[in-house]
């Protein structure tokens, strides 16, 4: 029997969770080198689990599959494919940094205030939701995905809630009452999408008669499975739903930006770049894969939704006062851009869709953690309580500039070669959605860049005038993240072999080519 290498990669995190859970309270340190050797194991399996992926090779490998809950055909069944890898190695390779910024964000208040809860906790629910999110990519057993899919929601929720920003300007009694109606309306849109998905898994396998993903799909390319189409509509209908509150898409955004607002600087990474990914991801596996008439059917409303994302988010976050919410109100019209890429049925649109979930991670995650490092400085999360920033933290100013770039696709950073390609694939077939698209171009450039002028250049004001540069720990979390910006923004290769044949197998599913030039290239 081969050595369960999915299996381990998920369990490793949940082992991690119990094990600093279990550190006694009065060992706070010991607790968070803990979390972070057990981050960094689980990044060397991944690591791994890259490594013998073949991508030249069958769709699924590394599979794993054993007998569940055999009454239901329910089965403990894994199997990655491209896409699946590269998500798995971006939520591994964040962990450890989210982590490291995290180090002192759930440390006790000198006052002796009982606000936060042990410092083991906040690590703990890290850890416990990095193994949720690494078996959802891995799991090929609808059901599977199903429970670890709305898992994820109760680590998140007290997250969220009980360890939020402490750089709030109320007091805290109604700091606290904010991060409470943040975490229920997170909870409680992600349940409503669940719930609706409960209702088409227990379709999926009425029709089916099983939940395996693989054997679904196989048997509806061979025609032994027929499904009505009003009922693959409805199915593909819940499914969506699900995955588009997790996304976000306009319009099941909305409790976003209250999340990030609340939550500490590493948490917000945490949703938006490694949780929200899994919405995402699922539309591309299961959305296309089991409902392939029903996702052409519904992709010129979904293209549009996903434009409206686009221009909405963008002109929402220059309008922000809010360091968090700006960077929010850009994630959700970045996930426009993922979602567009995704239902434009192209392989440049699917593969730049796919790089974008990998480079959206790593540009947020710097822009974020170097924007939680300037918040917990200065006290505030306001942009007007900021100003003259890079003369006294330039090595701060310019980090956070670096991950403002990335965040507007500048040319030679990671974003830029994933915003092209989906572009590029959406044009080809939607030509208009691809240029009002462009528009979201436009617009994040200037919400960074007013952003990055108001917080870091000018006057320096007293207030900032003392502040620190960036110490050696914080270097240390996003140093490499720079690095990783600049080498898949000038050489995209690594990712974009790995993808490839995956975007081609699900293009496949859904019976699409790529649009033939009009204009063939001259001889």
């Amino acid at each position: 029997m081969s050595f369960p290498l999915l299996t381990a990669t998920a369990a490793l995190p949940a082992i991690g969770a119990i094990a600093t859970a279990a550190v006694p309270a009065a060992r706070r340190t010991a607790a968070k080198w803990l979390a972070l050797l057990f981050s960094l194991a689980t990044l060397a399996l991944a690591i791994t689990v890259l490594v013998r992926f073949d991508p030249g090779g069958d769709r699924y490998q590394l599979t794993e599959s054993h007998s569940w809950i055999a009454d239901f055909g329910v089965r403990y069944e894994l199997g990655v494919d491209g896409i699946a890898v590269a998500l798995i190695a971006l939520t591994a390779l964040l962990i450890p940094f989210i982590v490291l910024a995290g180090w002192h964000d759930a440390d006790p208040l000198e006052t002796g205030s009982r606000r936060w809860r042990p410092t083991q906790g906040f690590f703990a629910l890290i850890l416990a939701v990095e193994a949720m999110v690494i078996i959802s990519f891995e799991a090929t057993d609808v059901f599977l995905f199903y429970i670890f899919f709305e898992a994820m929601l109760i680590p998140m929720y007290f997250l969220i809630g009980g360890f939020g920003d402490r750089a709030h300007e109320h007091s805290e009694e109604k700091a606290a009452t904010q991060r409470s109606y943040a975490a229920v309306k997170f909870l409680l849109y992600n349940l409503a999408g669940g719930l609706i998905m409960l209702a088409a898994v227990i379709g999926l396998y009425v029709v089916a008669g099983n939940f395996s993903l693989t054997e679904i799909a196989q048997a509806r390319a061979n025609g032994e499975l027929e499904m009505a189409t009003s009922t693959e509509r409805w199915l593909f209908l819940g499914f969506f739903f699900a995955f588009a509150v997790k996304a976000p898409l306009w319009p099941l955004h909305t409790w976003l930006p209250n999340a990030m607002q609340e939550s500490t600087a590493p948490v917000a990474v945490l949703i938006t770049a490694v949780v929200d990914k899994v919405g995402t991801f699922a539309m591309l596996r299961f959305c296309l894969q089991l409902f392939p008439e029903a996702s052409t059917w519904a992709t010129p409303v979904i293209m549009v939704l996903a434009v409206i994302s686009i221009i909405y988010g963008a002109l929402l976050a220059v309008g922000q006062r809010d360091i968090k919410r700006l960077i929010a109100y850009a994630s959700i019209s970045h996930f426009g851009f993922i979602v567009m890429g995704i239902f434009a049925m192209t392989s440049q649109g699917q593969s730049g869709a796919t790089l974008y979930m990998v480079n959206h991670g790593i540009s947020t995650a710097v822009l974020m953690l170097i924007a939680g490092f300037l918040i917990s400085r200065r006290g505030s999360r306001l942009i007007a309580d900021f100003g003259g920033v890079q003369k006294v933290a330039p090595v701060l100013a310019g980090t956070f500039l670096i991950g403002g770039l990335a965040t507007l696709s500048l040319p030679g950073l990671a974003p830029f070669v994933s915003e092209f390609l989906v572009l590029v694939g959406t044009f080809t077939r939607y030509p208009v959605i691809g240029i009002i698209a462009t528009f979201g171009i436009v617009l994040a450039a200037l919400y960074t860049l007013v952003l990055y002028q108001r917080t870091m250049t000018g006057p320096v004001k007293p207030e900032v005038a003392a502040m620190p540069d960036l110490r050696v720990r914080e270097i240390a979390v996003v140093a490499p993240l720079v690095v990783l910006l600049v080498f898949l923004g000038v050489y995209p290769k690594p990712v974009t072999d790995v993808v490839n044949p995956a975007v081609k197998q699900t293009l496949s599913d859904v019976q699409k080519k790529d649009p033939q030039p009009e204009v063939e290239a001259a001889k």
